[in-house]
């Protein structure tokens, strides 16, 4: 059955969110008030009414509703997560902005969690659906691949491994290869081949074709009504994961897709880091610095604090705060320390080996210049050093810099005496900023947490 009922996986989706919200007002209502008769009124009808506005509107603003065959379901979880999470800003902005104290915050909180567990669930649960009967040999679709090449050969891997996702690969189409496996016949059969079997797809790696095969296979499947998608020729576009914006109607092929570039991923960062720093300072901060200020004040003469200039966002420059580790000397912000320094002083040596002298950058988090996870800041004098000689180094300054990060976690934390040591931190960072998720930035952090009291072996 080739795959005719992709488009109404939409409105399942619409239709499973309208009786989410409808249902999870009613359900709220009840355990809020203990029955069900306090929901057949006025201001619940209203109630109902406003939010499945509100739910639209974030859906569409964030385009939820995007179909695509090939998606991971914690793709599909998380765009579902950013939907709810827009939802209920705008419920309580709303509420707060008229003045509205009709609704108790019992029914509130009820709606929130069973809206949130409904709409996951169902998510889930036609994601499933739809990759058994793909694999019962439903909604499938009929898939040509023109260019018998190491790409085209990958792809078909993957559509073989792969029959969740709906895909029935047919064949190659080839000048060359005519007689490997898989091979049905040249490029000049293409268009024959596609119109007597009914094919859905073709995709097409333009580096094996000519241009002219390439325009005349563009001109017919348009003409057709056939879709055809365009593979890469491999190492065009290493390590990106590549977007196509419009200006107007001109395509635009974005190189770097970076997730924190999204509002809602950057509110959701934002909105932790204040809350995370606000802990710490408070139940940490607050005696642990203190403690820590006498012990340094009593080990050596100098500031209790240190203030350095490292790159920010964007290369911007801003203060970053430690405790002081140091004796004071004048080479602090051009020499980086090294393993058995003559700079560290005793109590100095403590507090770098358990990270302590990095928590007053709590403040740079709540402030706004720093974030708890990103590519570590450098000073900046290694920063003109090192994007010199590393290449890509700059890309890690397209967001906040951390007070720990993927690469620290990794083993690269501290001294970095081989430029192949600052590549290899560099690429970290790199994934971290194109693969970002809230649930990396739990990890990371956990990590860090763990390396602190197991001991690092690079920290000094």
């Amino acid at each position: 059955m080739p795959g005719l009922y992709s488009k109404y996986i939409k409105l399942v989706h619409a239709l499973g969110d309208l009786i989410a919200v409808t249902a999870s007002v009613v359900a709220a209502s009840a355990l809020a008030t203990g029955s069900l008769s306090g929901f057949f009124t006025n201001q619940f009808d209203a109630f109902t009414f406003y939010s499945l506005i509100g739910w639209f509107s974030c859906a569409s603003l964030l385009g939820i509703y995007r179909y695509f065959r090939v998606a991971r379901t914690i793709r599909v979880l998380v765009n579902a997560l950013k939907v709810i999470f827009l939802y209920v800003l705008l419920v309580e902005a709303s509420l707060n902005a008229f003045d509205i104290d009709t609704f108790s915050r019992d029914f509130l909180l009820f709606h929130y969690l069973l809206l949130a567990g409904t709409v996951l669930f169902w998510r889930l649960f036609v994601v499933y659906l739809l990759k058994f009967l793909r694999r019962k040999g439903y909604n499938f679709r009929k898939v040509i691949i023109v260019g018998y090449g190491s790409t085209g050969q990958e792809l078909r891997r993957f559509f073989n491994q792969h029959p969740e996702h709906g895909y029935r690969f047919v064949g190659f189409f080839d000048d060359k290869a005519t007689q490997e496996p898989y091979v049905l016949g040249k490029i000049s059969d293409v268009e024959r081949f596609v119109l007597e079997n009914g094919v859905d797809e073709i995709y097409c790696t333009p580096h094996e074709l000519t241009k002219e095969q390439v325009v005349r296979l563009l001109d017919f499947v348009d003409n057709n009504l056939v879709r055809m998608k365009i593979m890469p020729e491999p190492g065009d576009f290493q390590y990106k994961r590549l977007k196509i914006d419009f200006y107007d109607m001109l395509p635009v092929l974005i190189l770097r897709s970076i997730p924190l570039d999204d509002i809602i991923n950057k509110l959701l960062k934002r909105s932790f880091d204040i809350v995370f720093s606000l802990f710490v300072i408070v139940f940490i901060l607050s005696w642990v610095i203190p403690v820590v200020a006498l012990l340094i004040k009593l080990d050596s003469k100098g500031p209790v604090f240190f203030k350095q200039e490292r790159s920010g966002i964007d290369n911007r420059i801003f203060n970053c705060w430690k405790l002081r580790s140091m004796y004071v000397n004048s080479d602090s912000d051009i020499v980086q320390a090294r393993r058995d320094d003559e700079r560290i002083t005793k109590i100095g040596a403590f507090i770098r080996r358990t990270s302590i002298d990095e928590l007053p950058q709590f403040f740079n988090v709540l402030i706004g210049n720093m974030s708890v996870v990103g590519p570590r800041p450098h000073m900046l004098k290694h920063t003109e050093e090192y994007a010199l000689i590393v290449d890509k180094f700059m890309v890690r300054h397209f967001i906040k810099p951390g007070i720990t990060g993927l690469s620290q976690v990794r083993g690269y934390r501290g001294e970095t005496k081989e430029v192949h040591q600052m590549r290899a931190r560099v690429k970290l960072d790199i994934f971290y900023l194109e693969n970002w998720t809230f649930m990396l930035d739990i990890k990371i952090i956990f990590y860090t947490i763990y390396n602190m009291f197991r001991g690092d072996k690079n920290a000094f």
